[in-house]
C-alpha cells in the first residue's frame, strides 16, 4: 500500500520565515491529527553543533509549537546527549547549547527536555520485531510522550551516508547505550596518552572488562559488550571508537533503533524533512553555507518515515542524477538503512507524492 508523502516547494535560499509558513502548511494538511488534546507532543530536531548555521531554524520549531498549542497540546523540543565530546555531550552542555542556537523557552514558547537524562543514560527497553536486536533502549522521555513531530534536516553523513528521518530517529532517540550498541561491530579503545588512570571507566563497567596496565586502563575485547558506559563517564577523551566500522551493521541497528522510538505511538507520529542547506556533512559538524550541495527543495511530510526518507533520496536524483547519500558519500549504500526500515515493518519505500 502506498503512503502519502507531502512536498511543499520552497525556492533556493529560502527564508526562515518562508520555511516555517511552508511547515505550518503542511502540517494543517496532514500532520493535525497525530495531537490530541492536552497531549504531551516531543518535537524532536537537531540543534546543530558550535556555530553550525545550515541546521533547522528555529522559526521553524516555533511554528510548530504555536500549532500544537492551537490544539491545546503541551509541547516540548527534545534530544538526546552524543557520544562524541563536543557541544552536546551531556544535559547541562545540549541546553546551553540550544540556547545559543535560538531554541530557548523565550524564542520558540516551549521548554528544551533532554530525552535521555543528564547523562544519556535514562531509558526504557523497547520491544520490536526487529532481525539484529529483538529489544533496543530508547530514551525515557520518548515513550512518555503521547505524540511526536520530527523534525529532519537532509544532509549527508560519514558513516551511513544519508541522514534524514531514520537516523534522527534511530541515533537521535537512543540512549547512550543504545548508541553504542548501533556501533558495537567495533569495540571501545583507551589512548594511552589521554588516560590518566582516574579508575572511573573500571568503577562504571558493568562487565569487569576494563583493568589497569601499565599505568594506564585496558579493555579486554572478549569481555567487552558494547555498552559505552566507558565513553559516558571518561572527561579525558580517552575512550575512542571507530565510527568508520561495518556501515551495514550500522544503518540496520538504526532502522531497528528508530522503529523502536516510534513503535508505540501508531497514527500519533508525524515527520517533516528539511530539504535545504543539504551539505554533505551532518550538522554535528560545523559548515559554511558555502559548503550547500545542491539547490533547496522545498520540505517534506509523512506519517510514514520510511516513505519520507525514500522520497528525499528520489527528489534529489531526479534533480541531480544520484540520492542524496550517494551525492555525499558514493562509497555509502545509502539505501541500507531505508530497505532494512522497511523489511522489518517500520514503513513503506512506495509513496504517492503530493505537491501542495
Amino acid at each position: 500500500m502506498e503512503s502519502q508523502v507531502y512536498l511543499a516547494k520552497l525556492p533556493d535560499g529560502a527564508t526562515a520565515a518562508e520555511q516555517a509558513a511552508a511547515i505550518g502548511k503542511l502540517y494543517d494538511t496532514a500532520g493535525a491529527s497525530a495531537v490530541a488534546a492536552k497531549d504531551f507532543v516531543a518535537i524532536k530536531f537537531h540543534v546543530g553543533e558550535g556555530t553550525n548555521i545550515t541546521r533547522i531554524k528555529p522559526e521553524l520549531i516555533r511554528e510548530l509549537v504555536t500549532k500544537v498549542k492551537n490544539q491545546d497540546g503541551l509541547p516540548f523540543l527534545t534530544e538526546t546527549s552524543t557520544l562524541y565530546k563536543g557541544e552536546r555531550h551531556n544535559a547541562v552542555s545540549h541546553l546551553m547549547q540550544a540556547h545559543r542556537q535560538g531554541f530557548g523557552v523565550d524564542a520558540v514558547g516551549a521548554p528544551f527536555i533532554m530525552a535521555d537524562g543528564l547523562a544519556g543514560n535514562t531509558e526504557y527497553e523497547v520491544a520490536i520485531p526487529g532481525e539484529i536486536s529483538k529489544t533496543v533502549k530508547v530514551a525515557r522521555e520518548i515513550i512518555s510522550a503521547d505524540a511526536m513531530l520530527v523534525v529532519s534536516h537532509a544532509t549527508g553523513c560519514i558513516t551511513t551516508g544519508l541522514a534524514a528521518c531514520i537516523k534522527n530517529l534511530g541515533m537521535g532517540l537512543a540512549s547512550r547505550m543504545g548508541k553504542m550498541r548501533q556501533h558495537s561491530a567495533i569495540l571501545p579503545q583507551v589512548d594511552s596518552e589521554k588516560c590518566t588512570n582516574c579508575h572511573k571507566c573500571m568503577k562504571w563497567c558493568p562487565e569487569d572488562a576494563i583493568s589497569e596496565q601499565n599505568g594506564k586502563a585496558f579493555i579486554a575485547a572478549d569481555k567487552c559488550v558494547g555498552c559505552g558506559e566507558c565513553l559516558a563517564v571518561c572527561r579525558f577523551d580517552a575512550v575512542k571508537y571507530d565510527f568508520g566500522a561495518d556501515k551495514g551493521f550500522l544503518q540496520k541497528a538504526m532502522a531497528e533503533y528508530a522503529y523502536g522510538a516510534v513503535i508505540g505511538k501508531p497514527g500519533k507520529c508525524f515527520y517533516f524533512n528539511v530539504l535545504t542547506n543539504m551539505t554533505k556533512d551532518c550538522d554535528c559538524l560545523v559548515k559554511s553555507p558555502t559548503t550547500k550541495m545542491v539547490a533547496d527543495i522545498g520540505i517534506l511530510a509523512s506519517s510514514d518515515p520510511v516513505a519520507i526518507d525514500q522520497a528525499t533520496q528520489d527528489l534529489t536524483a531526479a534533480a541531480y542524477g544520484h540520492p542524496l547519500g550517494h551525492l555525499a558519500f558514493p562509497e555509502r549504500d545509502s539505501t541500507i538503512q531505508i530497505e532494512h526500515a522497511a523489511k522489518i515493518g517500520m514503513g513503506s519505500t512506495r509513496y504517492k507524492l503530493i505537491e501542495l
